[in-house]
């Protein structure tokens, strides 16, 4: 790997199997600040803390009754530099460790740092490198607290955390939506030995049961078995072979199923027990396949008894023994399921290698309560989950001798769930899943790939004083471009693919390179012109009879969401044609029935008492929100009804944002005495959403 780009120094080199540049992997390590590591019999994991700089995207009203008069704009646009936190993990073999560190070494630059959090086996092993290259005090922290602090935090914090695993589909894992009360759960350890422990509260978890026959008994007898020393290569040879040649089925003893006690012809009725009865020289692929399933079989049914001892439907499992093999991913899966009858599923977690390294972090972190704050997964800097199967994915195997990367940024404020969903649990935010529906999948990435090209000419656009705009968007397009080829293979690389994570990953990735809002310009331009119809609008729509009014309102609802640039067809209609308004948008709806139409139930409500309280998503800048949304809240508001207008923290295509919102708002408000007295009453309040996004997802 040879390190190159604009933070690393000439001469800095790493392994030249490895084709990430190192500055790539070991990212903002100029202001790095907190280390922890986790160092087991084959992979280390890092992980450190850094504060990131990236342009934000301001708004700034005009006086337009003072000394901004003669501005014809609504507001000036600025971007301006801010300081976030970010949590970087690394995932690497124990071979690259002493080059890893040199690197880290050349590249601190923060001296404050003293100590670095380890855990795992290898933290003695590793203790005296650790400390003589990096300077820095090894603290050891115990592994079990490590791995239950991590396992707590990706669950909380990553939607898709979880998935089982399907032998032979495509893809084959199928991810599950957490539920908002991670607790209580059951976590099944596969290291050398097995540790079963219940986890009950952020720290309050017991070892509840284990065995010595884990993952060490499965490499040490396939050792004595094959004379394979290797642990993944004896995970091969079992991925190859067939049990039945070593083992004694049930039909092997009665002729078939033995019926009376539920037992089909194929259950396994002694492991290695043909060895005993039969002479014949067996395969180092039949023996290696036998010894896994006996050794999952036995973890799998202890895991089912102390899952149903404690009441316990989440049993997570992870250690070594896993580490997103797929064979082993389906013994385990294929143990619980009959044991329990269907009863208990095996879960798996995406970020299943780092739990210990995030975990030693969190110790380190505590005076900064890393826990008091929501953390997101920023896809541009992540790796993903890559397939470990050969037969589906052949060309992800080579990946072995890579680095694997994680990265979660830190949110402004803390994000729960919308307090109104009846059952959070049961919620999902998207209407098609992309990692199962391989056609809807094709269509979707298509359209963002043809999409490129014009986020990049708006993404320049928006910086029209920035020399160097040209040369970032070529970076960011190529990135983008790159993720979208990964997800064409890997579509599960980030938990369910969705919309939704399609057009986050690109938000993440221009973020990545500096265009916080390549809209801007597009939705100040659609303000301005909307706000000069607003009271047209308003004045044709209080001419109409009642009932014509409140079909107009609904109207201008859905005409006004058609305004919206990340559809793929509209954006054609807005690039061509500019004049393309309200009543153009009215006259491309489809006549009555809709798609999903509920209007004669509304209209009979509206002849009832008014609504409590409305709470409306607001969703495009320009047209939408000021001549759909605000005539239909100054209608509700009207009725007596309170309004609360929810709208993005952060840019998203051309979506209003919150800032955005309160300074349309207050012009709406110059011009409408309903808006206004709502806005002094606090009948109409505006509120952010903490999304950044531009699909709607109320967890």
């Amino acid at each position: 790997m040879a390190a190159s780009g604009g933070r690393s120094r000439s001469g800095d080199s790493m392994d030249k199997s490895i084709t990430l540049p190192a500055d790539e992997i070991f990212r903002n390590l100029e202001n790095a600040k907190r280390f922890a590591i986790d160092i087991g019999g084959s992979l280390t994991k890092l992980a450190y803390y850094s504060t990131v700089q990236h342009k934000v995207a301001k708004v700034r009203s005009f006086d337009h009754s003072g000394k901004d008069a003669d501005h014809e704009l609504l507001y000036e646009i600025s971007e301006q530099e801010e300081i976030t936190a970010r949590l970087h993990f690394i995932k690497f073999e124990n071979t690259y460790i002493e080059t890893c560190l040199d690197f880290i070494k050349d590249h601190l630059v923060n001296t404050e740092t003293k100590v670095i959090k380890a855990t795992g086996g290898g933290a003695y092993k590793f203790k005296d490198l650790i400390e003589k290259k990096l300077g820095l005090k090894v603290d050891k922290e115990d592994e079990m607290t490590c791995l239950i602090k991590g396992c707590n935090f990706v669950l909380k914090n990553i939607p898709h955390e979880a998935f089982i695993y399907v032998k032979h589909a495509d893809p084959e894992f199928r991810f599950q939506t957490t539920h908002p009360n991670i607790f209580p759960y059951l976590l099944v350890n596969i290291g050398s030995g097995v540790s079963i422990v219940k986890v009950e509260t952020e720290d309050k978890f017991e070892r509840i049961g284990g065995s010595s026959i884990g993952g060490g008994t499965f490499w040490g007898l396939g050792a004595l078995l094959t004379k394979t020393k290797k642990f993944d290569e004896l995970l091969h040879l079992a991925a190859k072979g067939h049990h039945t040649n070593v083992d004694m089925l049930v039909k092997d003893i009665y002729g078939g199923a033995y019926q009376i006690l539920g037992l089909t012809g194929n259950l396994i009725a002694s492991s290695f027990g043909k060895s005993a009865t039969v002479d014949k020289e067996f395969s180092k692929e039949d023996m290696a396949k036998s010894l896994l399933h006996m050794i999952s079989n036995d973890i799998g049914q202890l895991a089912c008894l102390y899952a149903k001892q404690h009441n316990l439907s989440q049993v997570y499992f992870g250690g070594f023994f896993i580490r997103g093999h797929p064979v082993t991913m389906h013994t385990i899966t294929y143990s619980i399921n009959f044991f329990s009858k269907g009863e208990v599923q095996a879960l798996f977690l995406r970020h299943e290698g780092y739990l210990g390294t995030i975990g030693a972090f969190l110790k380190g972190a505590e005076e900064d309560n890393p826990n008091m704050y929501s953390w997101g997964e920023n896809y541009a800097g992540s790796s993903g989950l890559m397939s470990t199967s050969p037969d589906i994915y052949p060309v992800q195997r080579t990946r072995s001798g890579t680095f694997d990367m994680l990265e979660m940024d830190r949110l402004e404020r803390q994000v729960v769930n919308l307090p109104l969903l009846s059952d959070p649990s049961s919620y999902v935010p998207d209407t098609v899943d992309l990692t199962e529906d391989v056609t809807a999948r094709e269509y979707w990435l298509t359209c963002f790939e043809d999409a490129l090209e014009g986020v990049t000419k708006r993404a320049v656009a928006s910086q029209p004083d920035a020399k160097d705009a040209e040369e970032r968007v070529q970076k960011f397009q190529q990135k983008y471009w790159n993720k979208l080829q990964t997800l064409r293979h890997q579509p599960f690389a980030y938990g369910s693919l969705t919309v939704r994570s399609l057009l986050d990953t690109r938000e993440h990735c221009l973020n990545e390179f500096d265009f916080p809002d390549p809209y801007s310009k597009v939705k100040q331009k659609e303000n301005d012109i909307a706000l000069k119809y607003f009271q047209k609008v308003i004045k044709s729509l209080d001419s109409l009879r009642w009932e014509e009014k409140q079909f107009a309102l609904v109207k201008g609802l859905l005409a006004g969401n058609v305004f919206d640039w990340g559809a793929k067809a509209v954006s054609e209609v807005l690039e061509s044609n500019s004049e393309f308004g309200l009543e153009e948008a009215k006259k491309k709806l489809q006549e009555r029935p809709w798609l999903v139409d509920t209007y004669d139930n509304w209209i009979e409500r509206l002849r009832g008492p008014p609504h409590k309280c409305a709470l409306i998503f607001v969703d495009n800048s320009g047209i939408d929100i000021i001549l759909g949304v605000f005539p239909f809240v100054r209608e509700l508001l009207a009725r007596g009804t309170e309004v609360i207008l929810a709208c993005n923290s952060g840019p998203a295509l051309n979506d209003v944002t919150y800032n955005e919102s309160l300074i349309v708002t207050e012009r709406i408000a110059a011009m409408d005495t309903t808006i206004q007295s709502a806005l002094q009453d606090e009948r109409l309040i505006l509120v952010q959403t903490g999304s950044s996004s531009p699909c709607l997802d109320l967890r």
